[in-house]
């Protein structure tokens, strides 16, 4: 069975709909009503039988609308509560009590006050002549046209460069015709001579719409200020009225060629700032002699964030959201890269949802530099879409591609996991979207879970000797020193033995786990010495156990080791009692 709240929403969704196509279906009468209500008045010829039938069916069309929005069932109450109420006699009293006075006005809005003055124009009734003024008040009906616009200028799926246009251009029309009624009206009542008027003798055997194009072309004129002076106030009145008419158009003028200015221009000073930016880094560049590569990257950062801005709308856009909005579109838009990325395979859905809640997504121009050799290791990156080259550079700046990355591939992950200047520069290859994870965040993810943080070691420890960093290997002897030391400190089950075969994290045996728990920890780094000599010891990264150590140094010297002592002459037993920074002497 379907639930309340389904059966609520599955009728709530078509009466909304409806609804809104009979708003739209309403915008015409709604239109007529502006032109037809101040022409009527202004000319009474103008109210001819087919324009009285036409405001008939128009007020006949206003009360059916009334009558629907207070006896169908409807959304009711707060949009926050969604309420949905199908008993028709709450939700009259609802409409009834909610806002009085906008019920009044609209009810009073299509009384048809225009056809009740002409049915009984024939008689000498004395509240006849205000019913002609009372059918103004359908120019209530406008306020449907103003919320029509303050939602469509809220529709991101509208332009809102034309929804203002049209606005504005609705604004000046309806303001155009309004003065030359009240133009009209003035000429039509005034009690000298008619030659006194703007219009002069004779105006009232022509037509009407004669008269009306004159007014129309009289208004046009003044709002403008062109004023050709061929139509111009001839009597105290319309002078009167041509001042406060000249007052609106000085506030009128100004508010459309603000708004317009305002629209055009916006396009305009975003690119008039990209320019500023860019000459100001041009120069910053020139003043501190920066090489020409690195101010090409700079300008090219600037223009990806300028070109990405209204596509993007990640940073500025996701701050302002909760918390928990900008965790779950984190987890829909990064979830399976992190998942594919091989640092994390096998891991626990609550390690990587703990990861993604947090990341931040960046994008990157080609050629430009994610993590630079030798630079502190504080976070790494997921490579979501594009491709990094990851290169190592020699002591005479040549550089040299070891391996590629592409989508959930990882970049600077090596000096995060072992804490050590960063081996490698990655760059990319052409436009490249990566999410960040901190150094930080990475421990502070993986300590509550234990089994992961040995799942996550040990896929580094496979992917450090995986084939597709050989080439690196053999390109950065510091790599494969440090894969030499972790080696020698394996006290169980080889790592090599795993090199060639996909790790499997379900069948981890007891001896791995046991020893992915000793590699994982943050190695330290010890200086070595050769039978007590006077020059410069090896800095290698002390092995979880003596006899690693010992492999270390016959490695290093050439020579057996069978004693290590201390600075001050101690043998050291117990790799445990050993110090981050100590110098021992093999002999």
């Amino acid at each position: 069975m379907r639930s309340a709240s389904a059966t609520a929403m599955a009728h709530v969704e078509p009466a909304a709909a409806g609804h809104g196509w009979w708003q739209g279906f309403l915008l015409a009468p709604v239109m007529y009503s502006a032109w037809a209500s101040p022409l009527e008045l202004a000319v009474e010829r103008a109210a001819t039988l087919p324009l009285l039938a036409m405001d008939l069916a128009v007020d006949v069309i206003f009360a059916v609308d009334i009558a629907v929005s207070s006896f169908v069932a409807c959304l009711h109450g707060s949009s926050a509560t969604d309420l949905f109420v199908d008993d028709r006699k709450k939700v009259a009293m609802g409409h009834l009590t909610g806002r009085p006075w906008l019920l009044a006005m609209d009810v009073a809005s299509t009384i048809p006050f225009q056809v009740i003055y002409h049915l009984a124009s024939g008689r000498s009734t004395a509240w006849l002549s205000p019913c002609r003024f009372l059918s103004l008040l359908r120019l209530w009906r406008l306020r449907r046209v103003s919320e029509l616009f303050a939602r469509l200028e809220k529709d991101v799926r509208i332009n809102y460069f034309w929804t203002r246009l049209v606005k504005l251009v609705g604004v000046t029309l309806f303001a155009v015709h309004a003065a030359a009624c009240v133009h009209l009206w003035m000429a039509s009542h005034y009690g000298g001579p008619k030659e006194r008027t703007w219009l002069g003798r004779g105006f009232e055997s022509r037509s009407v719409w004669a008269g009306y194009t004159r007014a129309v072309y009289w208004s046009v004129t003044t709002l403008t200020t062109v004023g050709y002076g061929d139509l111009h106030p001839a009597n105290p009145n319309e002078m009167v009225f041509a001042v406060f008419y000249v007052l609106f158009n000085m506030g009128l003028v100004s508010y459309i060629v603000g708004n317009m200015t305002n629209l055009v221009v916006h396009a305009a000073t975003a690119a008039l700032t990209l320019r500023d930016t860019l000459h100001g880094l041009s120069t910053f560049g020139t003043v501190n002699r920066l090489p020409e590569a690195l101010t090409e990257q700079m300008a090219a950062s600037v223009q990806l964030n300028f070109d990405t801005t209204e596509q993007l709308l990640q940073q500025q856009l996701l701050s302002d959201l909760p918390r928990a909005v900008r965790s779950g579109i984190a987890q829909h838009l990064f979830r399976d890269t992190v998942e594919g990325a091989y640092l994390f395979r096998g891991v626990s859905n609550g390690l990587v949802a703990d990861l993604v809640s947090d990341m931040t997504a960046q994008y990157f121009p080609p050629n430009a530099d994610i993590v630079l050799q030798n630079e502190t290791p504080t976070e790494c990156y997921v490579i979501v879409s594009g491709s990094v080259d990851v290169l190592t550079t020699a002591a005479d700046g040549t550089e040299t591609v070891v391996t590629r990355a592409g989508p959930r591939g990882m970049a600077g992950e090596i000096g995060v996991m072992l804490n050590i200047p960063q081996p490698f520069t990655v760059r990319c290859r052409r436009l490249t979207q990566v999410v960040r994870v901190s150094h930080s965040h990475l421990l502070r993810a993986v300590r509550p879970h234990t089994a992961d943080g040995d799942r996550v070691f040990c896929n580094f420890v496979q992917h450090l000797e995986s084939p597709m960093l050989q080439v690196a290997r053999e390109e950065a002897p510091a790599l494969k020193e440090i894969l030499d030391q972790l080696r020698a400190g394996a006290t169980a089950a080889s790592v090599s033995s795993r090199s060639t075969a996909k790790f499997d994290v379900e069948g981890l045996q007891e001896a791995d786990q046991s020893q992915c728990q000793r590699l994982r920890r943050e190695p330290m780094r010890v200086v070595i010495h050769h039978q007590f000599a006077n020059a410069a010891g090896k800095l290698v990264c002390l092995p979880g156990s003596m006899q690693g150590l010992v492999t270390i140094a016959e490695a290093k010297f050439g020579t057996a080791v069978t004693t290590v002592l201390t600075i001050d002459g101690a043998e050291v037993e117990d790799i445990r009692a050993l110090r981050d920074g100590d110098h021992l002497f093999l002999c």
